[in-house]
C-alpha cells in the first residue's frame, strides 16, 4: 500500500512514541522514520527495536522534509522544539502531538506553524507507568480511545490523515473540543494520578507501633497506588498546563472524601453503605 506520510517525525521516542511509531510501521501506513531524542542510549534502543530509519538528537536532520512531526515530548517542550524544526519540514507538514492538555497545545503551537502547515491535537488514551522506548508496545492503542481535538489550524485532509494514524494502530478515534477535553481528562486521568501519588506520600513514612504500615499493605495498594511510580516531568507539564481543570477535579474529590470521613465518624452504616455502592456501580461500569 501507498504510505499515508513519506516521513515521519517521532519526537521523544518513549512508550507513547515509540508505540506508534512500530503500530504505523507494522501497518504500513509511513514511509521513512525519524526519531528525535535527548539520550543516546534510549535512541539505541529504539533503533534496535526496528522503530526508526533515522535516530538522531539535533532537530533539523530530524525534520529534514518531514510530513508528519509527531510531538511526544513534555507538554512544557513542545513549542521549543517545533521551534527548532519548522524551517526544515515539508511545506505542507502536519503537526500532531499525544500530550494529556490540549488547550495549551494548541494556543502554544498554532503561532509557530508556517502557512501551509496544519496542527491536529491528539490525545492517545493509553499508557504504562513504564518509559522508554524499551517499554514501547506496537498493541499498545489496541482497542484504547484517541481523542482528536481539531483547532482553527486543523484542515478536513489533515483531521483525516491523523485519524487514518490512529485507526490503523487499532485505536478507536473519537473527536472533542479541547477545553472540554481538558475538563474531562483532568477528572478521569489527572485526578487518578493525583490520588495514587497523595496515598503513597502519606504512607511512605507513617509508623504504626514503631512499623512501618505500608510494609503490611497486599495487592490493594499495590493496585491503588500504582500510578505513583510515574514520571514526574511528564506530570509536573500538567499540573501546570491543565492547573484550573485539576483544582476543580480535586474540589470534587475532597467533598467525597470528606463525606466518606464524616459518615464513617458519625457511624451512620446507610448513608455509608450508600456512597459505598456509587463508588462500587461506577467500578463495574469501568470492566
Amino acid at each position: 500500500m501507498t504510505p499515508l506520510f513519506r516521513r515521519m517525525t517521532i519526537c521523544g521516542v518513549g512508550l507513547i512514541g515509540g508505540s506508534l511509531a512500530l503500530a504505523a510501521r507494522r501497518a504500513g501506513i509511513v514511509g521513512r522514520v525519524a526519531g528525535l531524542g535527548r539520550t543516546q542510549a534510549n535512541l539505541e534502543v529504539a533503533a534496535r527495536r526496528g522503530m526508526l530509519d533515522i535516530a538522531t538528537r539535533d532537530p533539523a536532520e530530524a525534520a529534514d522534509g518531514a510530513d508528519l512531526v509527531v510531538l511526544a515530548v513534555p507538554i512544557l517542550s513542545m513549542r521549543d522544539t517545533l521551534e527548532k524544526m519548522t524551517a526544515h519540514l515539508a511545506p505542507d507538514a502536519i503537526i500532531t502531538d499525544v500530550g494529556s492538555v490540549k488547550q495549551w497545545v494548541v494556543r502554544e503551537l498554532e503561532p509557530v506553524l508556517a502557512p501551509g502547515m496544519a496542527l491536529v491535537a491528539a490525545h492517545p488514551v493509553a499508557g504504562k507507568e513504564t518509559t522508554g522506548a524499551a517499554a514501547a508496545d506496537a498493541d499498545l492503542f489496541q482497542g484504547r480511545r484517541v481523542i482528536i481535538t481539531p483547532s482553527a489550524r486543523s484542515t478536513p485532509d489533515a483531521i483525516g490523515k491523523i485519524e487514518a494514524l490512529w485507526n490503523a494502530t487499532g485505536a478507536r478515534v473519537v473527536r472533542m473540543d479541547p477545553a472540554l477535553h481538558d475538563a474531562i481528562l483532568a477528572r478521569a486521568s489527572h485526578l487518578p494520578q493525583v490520588a495514587a501519588s497523595a496515598l503513597a506520600a502519606a504512607l511512605a513514612d507513617e509508623r504504626v507501633g514503631g512499623m512501618l504500615a505500608a510494609e503490611f499493605g497486599a495487592s490493594g495498594l499495590r493496585d491503588t497506588t500504582r500510578l505513583a511510580a510515574s514520571s514526574w516531568e511528564m506530570w509536573r507539564d500538567i499540573f501546570i498546563t491543565n492547573r484550573a481543570a485539576l483544582v476543580e477535579a480535586l474540589k470534587l474529590y475532597g467533598s467525597t472524601l470528606a463525606e466518606f470521613q464524616a459518615l464513617i465518624e458519625s457511624g451512620d452504616m446507610t448513608a455509608l453503605e450508600a456512597l459505598f455502592d456509587r463508588g462500587r456501580a461506577m467500578r463495574e461500569r469501568l470492566k
